[in-house]
């Protein structure tokens, strides 16, 4: 398979309205999350991470407006982010079964990006990724196999999500799922939108994606059955091999986990299986910590978050593992390299 870079990225998100100041203040641990309109089942107000725009859009109109300025961020500052040819546009959404899904989510957040984007999109290998969390890592390996097979030059993934309607908000509590004073197994909810520009692999790149991987889980969250981590465990596994790496190999892993339990304990258990015999301390970092939990943002804003510590010279290596897991039992992996890792150790 044809190696791929990321060669832009783009964030909107309750940090602020570009990846270098989100990413700032996620390496900072700054959060910054806000009261909402909305109660829980105590009476008390619900605390999100919204995004503040210069006009007050609601819906469908936000969405677009945040993946624009995203998608706009990532173009401006990718190396032939201008060229001719047409662009496809891989878009990332919320899971169709997801309860307070937006009426004509899709078609309608594609021709907004579509109309605005300022750049002629290549509609023929364009798609919609209605997969939630793990959208954006799926999207990635659609993205290499377009440039691979199909000869795209670049492909632009497009992530716009958020839980903050109330519909979907009501489904979350009503589960226990949302962060409280007497709920510390929970997510805080989020929105925002995130852009990656992926292209062929080339000399200079910050970030090459060597290998991905995909599994199914058989115990997703609130299932009742026993947690082994098998899909996880797979997807992890997978990737490893196509990256040809070893289990101490990695140097750090940014993932999706937003604060439940249950996905920490399927991280745990699978990097204990997908990585046995490693002695190395891996930092996790989890983005969602400081932007929330919205949806489809989160596989974009692991690999902006990478990318970022790669070119600023704060990650912790050259490698990283990034993993993620939706509500049902889809879960993915990716590992993400620097190509010269001995550049990175001296600039850490």
């Amino acid at each position: 398979m044809t190696g791929v870079a990321v060669a832009g990225v783009g964030l909107v998100t309750s940090l602020g309205l570009d990846a270098e100041s989100t990413c700032a203040a996620l390496r900072a641990s700054v959060t910054n999350p806000s009261i909402t309109r909305f109660r829980g089942r105590d009476g008390q107000w619900i605390n999100a991470h919204q995004v503040e725009l210069d006009a007050p859009w609601v819906g469908v109109s936000k969405l677009v407006q945040m993946a624009l300025l995203a998608a706009d961020e990532c173009l401006a500052g990718a190396r032939d982010a201008s060229a001719g040819d047409a662009l496809p546009v891989l878009l990332c959404t919320a899971e169709q079964q997801r309860p307070g899904r937006l009426e004509d989510l899709d078609d309608a957040l594609f021709d907004g990006i579509r109309s605005g984007l300022g750049v002629r999109v290549d509609e023929q290998h364009s798609a919609i990724f209605p997969l939630g969390r793990v959208a954006a890592l799926a999207a990635l390996e659609r993205a290499r196999r377009l440039i691979a097979e199909q000869g795209c030059g670049q492909v632009l993934i497009v992530a716009a999500d958020g839980l903050l309607s109330w519909p979907a908000l009501k489904h979350y509590v009503d589960l226990d799922r949302v962060l409280r004073e007497d709920n510390s197994n929970g997510f805080m909810p989020g929105e925002g939108a995130g852009a990656l520009l992926i292209a062929a692999a080339h000399a200079g790149d910050t970030l090459r994606c060597t290998g991905i991987g995909a599994g199914i889980e058989p115990a997703p969250v609130l299932s009742g059955t026993p947690l082994r981590g098998d899909g996880l465990t797979a997807a992890i596994a997978q990737a490893m091999r196509e990256a040809g790496l070893l289990a101490d190999d990695v140097d750090f892993i940014v993932a999706d986990i937003s604060g439940e339990q249950y996905f920490f304990k399927e991280a745990a258990l699978a990097r204990s299986r997908a990585l046995r015999g490693h002695v190395r301390t891996l930092d996790l970092w989890h983005p969602a910590e400081g932007i929330g939990e919205a949806g489809a943002l989160a596989g974009v804003a692991a690999i902006a978050a990478a990318w970022t510590a790669m070119r600023k010279g704060y990650a912790c290596g050259p490698r990283v593992l990034v993993h993620g897991s939706d509500d049902a039992s889809y879960r993915f992996a990716a590992v993400l390299c620097r190509p010269d890792p001995q550049a990175v150790e001296e600039m850490s």
